[in-house]
């Protein structure tokens, strides 16, 4: 079994903000793996469903981006589920958008939501789908970006980058990093 973990910010204000591209793509996923019934569980809106012929629990942390660590841990214990076997998917600054990087282990590189996951799990071993949205024009603060919508001239290359990371998830489980990097990166 796998669990996949989009990281976004709950509530309507956030829906579909770069910020979410992690919720967006595991909502792409929940259709295609036939997740049919959405649950609030450890702190976590959960569905199930099945990719690339592997059981998978997908999640939508409730508690904030910054806080996603807690109810990551949470999911894992329930499901019994090893780092080895989490996929999660965020959105990336140093990535163009339009672009994915696929990857195991790593740092946070400073952003909130997996220092959280990091500091909860004690490990920094697990899979990463990285969402790019580049960087903020001028001199936006980051934060203003990040919690922005796309202009409706980037939209497409922000769905695109949700999809392309909603197509890297189940090659990754069926493929492996080595492929799954060659195939995304």
């Amino acid at each position: 079994m796998y669990l996949i973990v989009g990281l976004g910010n709950p509530g309507g204000e956030y829906e579909h903000t770069r910020h979410n591209a992690g919720f967006d793509t595991v909502d792409i996923l929940g259709a295609e793996a036939g997740a049919r019934y959405w649950k609030s569980e450890c702190g976590a809106l959960t569905a199930k469903g099945v990719l690339a012929g592997e059981d998978v629990v997908l999640a939508k942390p409730q508690s904030f981006m910054n806080t996603s660590g807690g109810p990551v841990k949470q999911l894992c214990n329930a499901y019994g589920v090893a780092p080895d076997h989490l996929i999660v998917v965020h959105d990336d600054l140093d990535i163009a958008p339009g672009s994915i990087r696929v990857k195991f282990g790593g740092g946070h590189a400073g952003h909130n939501g997996l220092r959280s996951i990091c500091d909860k799990l004690g490990t920094r071993d697990w899979f990463r789908i990285r969402c790019g949205i580049g960087r903020p024009p001028g001199r936006m603060p980051v934060a203003d970006f990040v919690l922005s919508r796309p202009r409706r001239e980037a939209e497409d290359e922000f769905e695109q980058t949700c999809g392309l990371a909603a197509e890297a998830v189940p090659y990754l489980i069926r493929n492996g990093l080595d492929k799954a990097q060659q195939e995304f990166n």
